[in-house]
């Protein structure tokens, strides 16, 4: 090997080296950014979950009371349909997960109704027995 290629040989491991230093170091730049990015969106979310949880609630409470204001026939017909768009979401190759969100007013009202007809008893059960007993 003569001096020239050993020369070019060496000239052209050095640009493989300083490409591959090149390359990692826009990988670990990006790596930073994309990390960044990630925890600022991660605080911004975080910020706003109080305000989401409490929203929520409200919204829980006033179904709920609204479940509680309502007729037995109206709370039978809401339990009957969310059942049956359960049952067609199921039968229709849905999610499971959409099948089970489907079936949570089904069971809200279900509850409802059977607290109704068992007089009470499964939300104030220790208050109906002291004064019961």
């Amino acid at each position: 090997m003569t001096t020239s290629q050993t020369r070019e040989a060496r000239e052209a491991r050095d640009d493989a080296e300083n490409t591959a230093r090149n390359v990692a170091n826009d990988v670990a730049s990006t790596t930073r950014d994309v990390a960044n990015d990630v925890a600022d969106k991660a605080s911004a979310v975080a910020a706003k979950l109080p305000e989401a949880a409490a929203t929520t609630r409200s919204a829980v409470e006033e179904a709920t009371r609204r479940m509680e204001a309502g007729s037995d026939e109206a709370l039978a017909v809401g339990a009957s349909l969310s059942i049956g768009l359960a049952i067609g979401l199921l039968l229709g190759g849905a999610n499971r997960l959409l099948v089970v969100l489907a079936l949570i007013p089904a069971t809200a009202m279900s509850f409802t109704l059977l607290d109704r007809h068992s007089g009470g008893r499964l939300s104030s059960s220790t208050s109906t027995t002291r004064r019961g007993g």
